[in-house]
């Protein structure tokens, strides 16, 4: 397994310091900043298994720990050389739209939470949850004021269609060794070392990593099978919007994009994720008025439901029963989490404070109440109106999206917003079932487009033209 892991760490080192160095020279030589993104989008996928196999290598917890923080680091060197190469800050044109308010008003009330006397969190535990509700705050703002031209632009595509496509074939090795990816890097030692979480399940890393049936659910590049099967979804959603709107002689690479994002999906056995396809679907058949997609996919439906009472194998039949009426045993820990969150919130509208729930590495289990849905996390910590902010936080990113889609006259934009409101109308149920907005790929990224794309058409997006 060492050779494995060496390779793997020196070929992630030598890209990551390459990148960095070429993202560092635009900034400080043509104020360039905003490639900083082209970092992130290379850093977010590969995070977890770049960690686990410099663990392997080095055996040291302070490196690790290092290497945890690059991804701040570069956010925060994005928004310092932001600041610094303009003219005159103060004058900077800060148009501020309604979800920018909705996030502003979220942070602050996480700042507030902070230094109230609530909950049995420590002081440094609360201070590092906030930094990681500021951190995707500062990609959103990084997507507010990038300007790229459509180029720049073109390359984030090309990124995002090559992990997908690398995911695949890291499955395809999965599929032929018969071994998790993260087996080879050493995930286990790793969690166990800096996570202090001890390998389970049936294949000795954790029991995500296995259905029921004690099959394989693969993860690929990304920490675990949930993330790859949120993650691939901006994948598919980039491919199909760019499908639909190249012509059809030049369209086949991004179909083969979509095929990679789907048996992707598939490996990845996740029910909320099929979920999440589905309604990403019928999101887009919405946008473009396809009613007919609507129809063929409320048929598809009822086949299935044929199909499942009619003709499905015993096993099949019961394990969607049990998952339908929550006697399944992963969907039964789901609906424990949301009663008890709910039980907190019931009792405590105004929430217990800051880094009380949730999976967050900030989120000790002796305190932890709660925890597999992002709604109900919110809540818990923040009250009703922490989780309110966030609903509408959602709902403004996806509505104003829409209407940059619509009216926006670059082709670029219209596909950076699509993307953006596709993937976060497809991630409103694996909200509902899992901490979702620690996958940093598909959530940061999508906070980013969505900024992006609000700040090429301010006037349309405060109602104005």
């Amino acid at each position: 397994m060492f050779p494995v892991q060496l390779i793997l760490f020196a070929s992630l080192s030598l890209l990551f310091l390459t990148v960095s160095y070429w993202a560092v020279k635009q900034t400080m030589l043509f104020g360039k900043w905003e490639y900083c993104i082209y970092i992130l989008l290379l850093y977010f996928p590969v995070y977890t298994v770049y960690l686990s196999v410099a663990y392997g290598v080095t055996a040291s917890v302070p490196v690790v720990k290092g290497l945890q923080s690059y991804k701040d680091l570069i956010v925060l060197f994005a928004i310092g050389a932001f600041v610094l190469y303009q003219r005159d800050f103060w004058a900077y044109p800060f148009k501020l739209n309604a979800l920018d308010k909705a996030y502003l008003a979220f942070i602050f009330l996480a700042v507030v939470f902070l230094f109230l006397p609530l909950g049995e969190a420590s002081f440094v535990n609360k201070a590092f949850y906030l930094k990681g509700l500021l951190i995707p705050a500062l990609v959103y703002t990084m997507g507010r004021n990038t300007r790229f031209a459509d180029g720049e632009i073109k390359w984030v595509f090309h990124i995002i269609f090559g992990i997908v496509i690398a995911a695949f074939v890291v499955n395809l090795l999965e599929i032929a060794l018969d071994t998790h990816f993260q087996t080879l890097t050493g995930y286990a030692n790793f969690n166990q070392a800096i996570n202090d979480v001890a390998p389970s399940g049936n294949f000795g890393l954790t029991w995500t990593f296995e259905t029921q049936a004690v099959t394989k659910r693969l993860g690929s590049l990304f920490s675990d099978p949930l993330e790859l099967a949120s993650s691939v979804l901006l994948g598919f959603a980039a491919g199909l919007i760019w499908y639909l709107t190249t012509k059809r002689e030049d369209s086949v690479p991004y179909f083969i994009v979509m095929l990679c994002a789907l048996a992707s999906l598939f490996l990845a056995s996740s029910r909320a994720a099929f979920g999440a396809f589905f309604i990403m679907l019928f999101f887009v058949a919405i946008i473009f008025r396809l009613y007919k997609l609507i129809l063929f996919g409320a048929s598809m439906g009822v086949l299935f439901v044929v199909f499942v009472i009619f003709f499905a194998s015993e096993d099949f039949y019961f394990f969607v029963l049990d998952t339908i009426t929550f006697e399944n045993a992963s969907s039964m820990g789901h609906l424990i989490e949301w009663l008890v969150a709910l039980d907190s919130m019931i009792a405590n509208p105004l929430g217990i404070g800051l880094a009380m729930s949730g999976n967050m590495g900030s989120v000790t289990d002796d305190v932890r109440v709660g925890g597999e849905n992002q709604f109900l996390i919110y809540g818990v910590q923040m009250g009703i109106p922490g989780m309110l902010l966030y609903i509408v936080m959602l709902y403004l990113g996806i509505k104003l999206s829409i209407r940059v889609f619509r009216s926006s006259d670059n082709v670029m934009t219209a596909r950076v917003a699509f993307t953006g409101a596709a993937v976060k109308a497809g991630l409103l149920l694996p909200l509902f079932t899992a901490n979702a907005e620690m996958y940093a790929y598909v959530s940061w990224i999508s906070w980013w487009m969505i900024g992006y794309a609000l700040n090429q058409k301010p006037k349309v997006v405060d109602g104005k033209a």
